[in-house]
């Protein structure tokens, strides 16, 4: 299974934010996407994701095409992302927020919640374990009963893959996972995010911390005004001159 970008395109005024970009990631695959402030990183995101709709182009994910899917169908499909700025249940309990994130859960309707009680009452049961069982690998254990809104950054952002973990994403999208995290939390998200792709989760990260991305990723996409400039090893990409005149504007010669 693995997802492909085909010819993506989003234009606003005139101006093309995302022009014609296409790539793919194989499931497992532990891949970067980087690029300067306005390159069109998130705003392509949001195009695989469906929250925004694209002018032209595809986004398909294990052999299904998307089209006009929302962002809650492609997340039925397998395909998660999170956000820059973490977007948690305030409060609610972490393990509450994990929770919130498991789909298709009885007690949400009034039939499962009045006519199905005790189906009810075990899903409840399961999705606590279930919930548990996440929050001890992320090691969020000493925070579990603690409103979301109280948590550091680098916690909230183990709570956003927490909660894509909890709605069984087999390809998870992380946009700028490291921003506002301590280098302590930023190691530990790593290792979270290793230990994943090791079971089989691929990944597609968009960061600006290129020392910790590359650490982590095997293949590096860069986009530059809206388009895709390089791809290939991370040592391959950031020796290319095209993306340090773009991204690094030279600094790293």
């Amino acid at each position: 299974m693995s997802l492909v970008l085909t010819g993506l395109t989003k234009t606003y005024g005139g101006l093309h934010v995302v022009d014609t970009v296409g790539f793919s990631v194989a499931d497992g695959a532990m891949v970067g996407l980087i690029g300067p402030n306005g390159a069109g990183k998130s705003t392509l995101f949001s195009l695989v994701t469906g929250f925004l709709a694209a002018d032209a182009g595809e986004v398909s994910y294990a052999g299904r095409a998307f089209g006009t899917a929302s962002p809650m169908q492609r997340a039925r499909a397998g395909m998660v992302r999170s956000f820059q700025v973490p977007r948690e249940f305030t409060h609610l309990t972490v393990r509450d927020n994990l929770i919130a994130a498991a789909p298709d859960q009885i007690g949400e309707g009034l039939i499962g919640a009045f006519f199905r009680p005790a189906a009810v009452r075990a899903q409840e049961a399961a999705l606590i374990a279930r919930a548990d069982e996440t929050i001890a690998f992320l090691r969020l254990g000493k925070v579990a009963d603690v409103p979301a809104g109280k948590l550091s950054g680098g916690q909230k952002k183990l709570v956003e893959l927490g909660r894509a973990l909890m709605t069984g994403a087999r390809m998870i999208l992380l946009d700028e996972p490291f921003a506002g995290v301590n280098p302590v939390l930023i190691a530990e998200l790593s290792d979270r995010i290793r230990d994943l792709n090791a079971r089989g989760l691929g990944f597609l990260i968009i960061e600006h911390d290129l020392g910790a991305l590359t650490r982590l990723v095997n293949t590096l996409h860069v986009m530059d005004r809206g388009r895709l400039i390089a791809s290939g090893t991370p040592d391959a990409v950031l020796a290319d001159p095209q993306v340090r005149d773009a991204y690094l504007g030279g600094a790293a010669a």
